[in-house]
């Protein structure tokens, strides 16, 4: 008897993508490792970080130390990939979004060169034009695809089809980390600080940043985040969304509330921002992550 296709592959996503630890765990999840520092310490993140150590990461950040990633090149995807092909095994592989990153760019090329040694498994990267819990909805649904009995093929086509789907919006604290990494202008990061703005932002169709609104204060701008669930939020499309905070716990709690008193039969998955994409937001960041 052959064996059963959907037993032969691993669902593998970015450690900028952040799932809750009990999917992780439970199905398998594998994580490709991502480097970023804090201050002068260079650290990294193989995904699910434990609370304590997200919260000295964002304590960190207030305290004035710098954060930056690093990108994978593709020899280390080559390296991390090839355990997984050693054991005929193929993988399923979500990427940070090509608008954001060149992580899917070097993951095909890992990919490609990987072929020729090993032609019985292969590398699937899907490029999740997403970002954060956008990449754990999608791992989500994988991972019930795969149980229902998808083979790795059928699992892909079904992820590429269900991306346009997903919507990212978050609100950001301090516009300086926006303005390293170029989303905002100088001036604009001075004069927003200045006044108390807080920036709401998506991840358009082609997995880049944009400003959708602006808002003055915390209260104002989570207010407006709950606005974008109530216009957007469909059910018959996913009935999972995902709350990630980089140490904000009470707006996060207060989104949580009023969505669930919205959606009650809502599942809400609610977790503490990876550092990877805390790096470029900094602390305060609140993201609400969803599919219609």
């Amino acid at each position: 008897m052959g064996q059963n296709p959907s037993s032969n592959y691993v669902i593998c996503m970015d450690a900028s993508g952040d799932i809750i630890r009990e999917a992780a765990e439970e199905n398998g999840i594998a994580f490709v490792p991502m480097e970023y520092s804090l201050g002068d310490e260079m650290r990294t993140s193989r995904g699910c970080e434990e609370e304590a150590l997200l919260k000295k990461f964002y304590d960190g950040q207030r305290a004035g130390d710098l954060t930056r990633t690093s990108q994978i090149p593709p020899f280390m995807y080559e390296e991390y990939f090839k355990d997984f092909l050693e054991e005929g095994k193929s993988v399923l592989y979500f990427c940070l979004s090509s608008g954001l990153s060149s992580t899917y760019e070097s993951a095909l090329l890992a990919a490609e060169n990987l072929k020729e040694q090993y032609p019985e498994a292969g590398i699937f990267p899907v490029d999740t034009l997403a970002a954060t819990g956008g990449i754990g909805i999608l791992a989500e649904r994988a991972i019930e695809n795969r149980k229902k009995g998808m083979s790795i093929g059928e699992n892909v086509e079904d992820m590429k089809a269900f991306v346009p789907h997903l919507r990212h919006y978050f609100m950001v604290q301090d516009l300086m980390y926006l303005k390293r990494g170029g989303r905002v202008s100088a001036a604009t990061a001075i004069v927003g600080s200045a006044l108390n703005i807080r920036p709401i932002l998506k991840i358009d169709e082609s997995g880049k940043l944009v400003t959708v609104d602006k808002k003055r204060g915390n209260k104002a701008a989570m207010s407006s985040l709950f606005t974008f669930f109530k216009e957007h939020y469909n059910p018959e499309v996913c009935n999972t969304i995902y709350i990630c905070d980089a140490d904000t716990p009470e707006l996060a709690d207060s989104l949580v509330e009023k969505v669930r008193e919205a959606a009650p039969e809502l599942t809400v998955r609610r977790t503490m921002l990876s550092p990877i994409i805390g790096a470029h937001t900094g602390p305060g960041m609140l993201s609400m992550i969803m599919a219609c």
